[in-house]
């Protein structure tokens, strides 16, 4: 522990990243509708957005945070491609996956919601890596 260094800035910018890539991933651009439907979430019942979005960014901040301690000071683009797209696929879509077997959701939504994940983590340890 006594190497580790996080690069605050390109923290922020990985976690900024996140919160863009949901918001068009869950826009009406890409998986809005679909996203809702197999959710079963109401479009009609508004949620409390500052709450919903400010405790959102907070979290991926913190996934930002833990990505950069994981992959270290000495990360390279290459590097942070590839543990983002792991983290991504292999602990986030597959924690997901046992969780949505359980519950009994659809394919259709694991493929929406681990396919955000798979890309948002791979974006940022892409920025995280790259960024000395």
């Amino acid at each position: 522990m006594d190497d580790m260094h996080l690069n605050i800035p390109a923290v922020i910018v990985a976690a900024l990243l996140n919160f863009a890539i949901g918001g068009v991933w869950y826009s009406p651009l890409l998986f809005a509708k679909a996203w809702a439907r197999e959710a079963g979430v109401d479009e009609s019942r508004v949620p409390n957005l500052a709450r919903t979005f400010g405790l959102s960014a907070l979290a991926q901040l913190v996934m930002a945070f833990n990505l950069a301690a994981f992959l270290g000071a000495k990360a390279t683009l290459q590097f942070g491609l590839f543990a983002g797209f792991a983290t991504g696929l292999g602990w986030v879509a597959m924690s997901l996956g046992v969780i949505y077997l359980f519950e009994q959701r659809s394919l259709k939504l694991w493929l929406i919601n681990a396919g955000y994940q798979v890309v948002a983590y791979t974006v940022m340890g892409a920025v995280l890596g790259a960024w000395h």
